[in-house]
This record gives C-alpha cells, structure tokens and sequence, in this order.
C-alpha cells in the first residue's frame, strides 16, 4: 500500500506557538494573548505517545484474554488436540474471542503491528485465530464445551460470522499459517444463504419486529463479503456488498443531517430516528472497508466513494468541543462516547490516507478525535467510557441511559485502530498548531480521490 507524502503548515496567528492551560492567564495578561482552557489536550499527537497507548492496551488484552483451551473439569491445559478426547473450554479470560468485537481486535491488532512496525500486535492475532482455527479442525464438536466457540461453528447471527471472517481472511493475507479456510466458508456461507433478508436481499432481522434492518449489520456483513471478494476474486461478493450499502443508505441515510437512524421497521409507516454514535461508526467503517479492496471499476464504486463522503461530512459537523462525539449524535446532552468517537477517528484517517477524503478538511477532526480517545485509556490499559452492547430503541431514554464499562469489549478494537492509523498519517505529513484555530496550507496537489 502507498501513501502519497504531502507536507502540511498551519499558519500562526499573533505570533502564538505554543500551547498552554488557560490558568497562565492573570489581570495582566492581553486579552488577544489569553490562553483556552481547553478540556481535551489541544496539541498534535505525537508518534510514540500513540504507541505508548496502543502498548497499553496491548499489554491489558494479552493479560485478560484467552490464548489457550482447557480441561473443562481439571482446568488443565490441553496441547495435543488431535490426540485429545477430552471436554474442553477456553481459559478464562475477561473478553470472547469469538465475538464481532474480538473480530475488530484482531484487525486492530494487525494494523498496530503494520503501524508501529512491532510484531508482538500481529502476534496477539494470529495466535488467537490459529487457536480458534486449530480447535474447528481437530476437536470433536462433542467435546467442546465452551458456548461462544459453538457459536462460532453454527452461527445464529451475523454477530457470531462477519466481523470474524473479515479479520481471519487479513490475517491470512498477512501469512498466518492456519487452515482458516473452513471457518471463513462457514462465515460466508452463512452470510449469503442463511441470513434472513428482505425481499430485494436486504439483510435484516426479525426482532424487535419482523423485517427491521440494524444499521450494525452493515458492518457485521459488508466487510466480510468484500474480503471473500478479494480472497477468492469472484465478484458476486462484492456485487452483494455493494447492494447491501446502497439499500440499508437509501432507508436509513438521512440526507439533511448527513448521518444514519440506527434502526428501521418496514412495517412503520414513520420510521423514528434515533442516530446512534456507535451504530453510524460501523457504517462509515464498512464503507472505508469496502473501498479498500473493491476493484475501482466495479460499477458501484463511485456510489460507495460518494457514500462514505457524504457521511463523514455529515459526522465531522457533530464532533463536540472536546474531540468527542455523543451517544446520540445530534443530541448534545447525551453523553460522550468513546468507541463512536474512535471508529470515527480511524474511519476519516483510513479516508484521509487513501485519497477517499480531502486533508485539509478532515485531519484536525481526526487529531482531535484521537486526543479525545487517548485520554479513556487509563493506566492499565483499559478503555474508558464506552457504551455496553445495546439493541434498537424508540425512544432516547433508551440510549441516554445505556451503562458504560471498561469491560465493554467494542471499545479496544476501534482504539488500535484509530492510533496505528493516526500514526500512518502522521508518517504521511506533518503538522503544526496555534492557539487561535487550525489553518492548513498545503504543499503540492490536493489529495482527494478522483
């Protein structure tokens, strides 16, 4: 992959270089030299700070998930799993590693490792999908005792197949050396012929009512496909891909706001909007996820680029002061949310990176997101003030009140991510900062895709 080196200036206004606390301020100070008391870290990040966090959140995640399966009576490790006619579960461990957020951490983990050059986040990886791998190929489904592994070998949703899939099918391209490819057939195979879809093939759901779409599920779908496309060259999946982002964006997308509803039931004549942080980050992922390797001539590229540029246009206008965005995103009394605010901030950088997006434009959101995000990982490494898993409502209490926890596994994947892409465009240019306002000039050719 490349990326085109383009040298960024912010221009200075008074003069003022340097950034301070508002609390320098005294009676004598002028009132054009007074400094903002600015509530999140006003500065460029820099490269290793970056790696100091994704470190950290490494060093939590290797410690508190599995890497290994168990005797389910003795609790003995098991090593020989060819040989092995015993029940067995995985190690205890505080996170799943066979749900769609541990899927987005091993993504996450293999692009720190491409970000930062260190190979112990590919390592995280690969030992876990090789382990998941290993255990689909060589113990007997009798034997296996442990429920979200099971899950894994008979999915019931696209939670347990998509996000999965994706991540083993990059890991693979990477040069994992694992038989992943039963795994990922039994993922797409049920992606394409056994999840229930609306009558044009829409992807959708029976609950909470029949035929309802769950934003969500564009992410737990479109990503995999794309994969399966590139994997195998054969382009229907990348024909359903594109149909599955064109038909949830034609219901869901509101064009004045520039942002998604998170649920729609076919049978409401009024559809309610209520346009979830975390849900509106799984769409403008899966559309930086689909550019990626949708062939450029494939008849709906030019509708997914329009697509996903729209959108971020519609986010950037809802990022709070502080480099956050809201629960609810138009909502501004709702709280600050941590794994939106970084699925966001990877998204528009991904963007940025690959020409999809202009630079001047969105890089200060993306710094400012990523300042915002750095400050929810706290000294152990655990990721602050993200939203619990949460199903569709209608009406905002719901969303207000969904609890945060440090152990709501959404929040480490789309950390790594936003700091090992952060990182790449900060290889890519350089930045500077006044107190006044973020102003770029840029050096050379503008970067938008064409």
């Amino acid at each position: 992959m490349t990326y085109k080196s383009t040298k960024i200036i912010v221009l200075f206004v008074f003069g003022i270089t340097s950034v301070v606390n508002a609390q320098t301020n005294d009676a004598t100070t002028p009132l054009h030299l007074m400094q903002p008391d600015y509530p999140t870290p006003y500065v460029i990040p820099q490269k290793e700070n970056i790696k100091v966090v994704l470190d950290r959140v490494y060093n939590f995640l290797d410690k508190n998930s599995a890497s290994k399966i168990i005797n389910a009576t003795t609790k003995a490790e098991i090593t020989d799993y060819k040989k092995n006619k015993e029940d067995v579960i995985f190690e205890p461990g505080a996170f799943r590693l066979t749900s769609y957020e541990w899927g987005v951490t091993y993504a996450g983990m293999l692009l720190a490792s491409k970000a930062t050059g260190e190979k112990y986040f590919a390592d995280y990886s690969n030992k876990r999908i090789k382990l998941i791998a290993d255990v689909a190929e060589n113990i007997q489904e009798k034997n296996i005792k442990d429920k979200d592994m099971l899950k894994t070998l008979h999915p019931e949703a696209l939670d347990f197949a998509g996000a999965l899939c994706a991540a083993f099918i990059k890991a693979k391209k990477d040069g994992l050396k694992a038989n992943v490819d039963p795994l990922v057939n039994n993922y797409i195979d049920f992606i394409s012929n056994k999840q229930f879809r609306l009558k044009d093939g829409t992807l959708a759901r029976n609950r909470p009512q029949d035929n309802t779409l769950w934003l969500d599920d564009m992410f737990m779908s479109v990503p995999a496909l794309a994969q399966m496309g590139s994997y195998t060259g054969n382009v229907k999946y990348f024909d359903d891909a594109v149909k599955q982002v064109n038909q949830f964006s034609k219901r869901m997308f509101n064009e004045q706001k520039g942002i998604y509803m998170h649920g729609w039931v076919e049978s409401m004549e009024v559809h309610p909007q209520f346009h979830w942080g975390r849900a509106n980050g799984w769409a403008v992922m899966t559309m930086v996820e689909l550019l990626e390797v949708l062939p450029k001539n494939h008849p709906g590229y030019p509708q997914v680029l329009a697509q996903l540029q729209k959108h971020i246009a519609g986010l950037v206008q809802y990022q709070d002061g502080t480099g956050f965005w809201h629960q609810l995103l138009d909502r501004n009394d709702s709280y600050l949310e941590t794994s939106a605010t970084a699925i966001y901030t990877y998204s528009i950088a991904r963007a940025i990176n690959r020409g999809y997006v202009d630079k001047m434009t969105y890089a200060p959101a993306v710094l400012l997101g990523w300042n915002a995000v750095a400050s929810k990982v706290n000294d152990k490494g655990q990721v602050e003030g993200t939203c619990v898993g949460t199903g569709m409502g209608f009406d905002p209490a719901f969303y207000y009140y969904r609890p945060v926890n440090v152990f709501a596994a959404h929040g480490y994947g789309p950390v790594l991510l936003a700091g090992s892409e952060v990182i790449l465009l900060l290889k890519d240019s350089q930045f500077q900062i006044n107190d006044s306002s973020i102003q770029l000039k840029i050096e050379g050719k503008n970067n938008l895709h064409k």
